[in-house]
């Protein structure tokens, strides 16, 4: 399954790398996320609660920050065990540009899925997928906005 998508962000690029890197903006961004916990600059260890279709499933596992080109680049890359409900993987490679107003994020993922939610069905996966994907970067452009935005007095 690919996903691809471009996001203009009202601020600096290095503004957004920093609060893309950061746990706890990923921690209210990532949809379920129960838990994420830094272990290492480049390794998180996540808990997160998805339904997907009929599907409920408490995935732990890894993400991974990987081909870092400050403030430009970088990949994250993750797995994830939902026990019997299944397993996913997957990884995504995200761009910033310097844009007129702010910031383009572009990302370019892919994931595979098994056991139980890979007899879901392609079409309810790819739709579940872009969903959490599109309410992610909602979520992050709102949190970016809100941590940049000067409170008015």
């Amino acid at each position: 399954m690919e996903l691809k998508n471009t996001h203009e962000i009202k601020a600096p690029r290095e503004t957004v790398w920093a609060l893309l890197l950061d746990t706890d903006v990923l921690k209210i961004c990532i949809p379920g996320c129960e838990e994420l916990t830094r272990i290492s600059d480049d390794e998180m260890e996540a808990k997160v609660k998805l339904k997907i279709g009929p599907v409920k499933a408490a995935f732990k596992g890894k993400v991974v920050f990987e081909n870092r080109v400050e403030p430009e680049s970088l990949t994250l890359s993750g797995e994830g065990n939902g026990g019997i409900a299944g397993h996913a993987r997957g990884a995504a490679d995200v761009s910033l540009e310097e844009v007129a107003g702010g910031t383009r994020l572009t990302y370019e993922a892919s994931a595979q899925v098994g056991g139980k939610i890979a007899q879901l069905g392609g079409r309810l996966i790819q739709s579940t997928a872009a969903k959490l994907a599109a309410e992610f970067f909602t979520r992050f452009e709102a949190e970016v906005t809100a941590r940049t935005t000067e409170p008015a007095s």
